[in-house]
């Protein structure tokens, strides 16, 4: 685990699955329907969960990169917040899904995470993933 400084907030246009962990899949195709991969040089793109009476809310999600571009596509806005976070980076994620939630696990063992924080998983690549989550101030 490293600490990681996100210097700024990033605004995330998202898809709600319909299901956790069932709908995570849909979402992201949903999403990517409306914003391709192909703009992911200069968009980042993320998973964005957090327990909503006792069931994972999960939403896919791409950075908004112009005012009212979430507006036009029919997307609500999660504000990924600025500030230091704990945070594993997994190499080759697809020949392992599992290990993105046990490595959440092990984030929120952290007794300094922000309680009104979600789980971040930061798509650096087609292979690599930044797992997150904030640290209260």
């Amino acid at each position: 685990m490293e600490k990681y400084h996100l210097p700024e907030d990033i605004r995330a246009m998202y898809i709600t699955a319909s299901s956790f962990p069932d709908g995570v899949l849909a979402a992201h195709q949903k999403l990517h329907s409306l914003v391709p991969l192909s703009e992911s040089p200069h968009r980042k793109y993320f998973g964005i969960s957090f327990p909503i009476d006792g069931t994972i809310i999960y939403k896919a999600g791409a950075e908004e990169l112009t005012a009212g571009e979430a507006d036009k596509l029919g997307l609500e806005i999660y504000l990924i917040k600025k500030g230091e976070y704990t945070s594993v980076d997994i190499h080759n994620y697809m020949q392992n899904l599992s290990a993105i939630s046990e490595t959440f696990n092990e984030l929120l063992e952290n007794p300094r995470i922000d309680p009104n924080g979600a789980c971040i998983e930061w798509y650096i690549s087609d292979k690599d993933v930044k797992c997150m989550v904030r640290l209260a101030d």
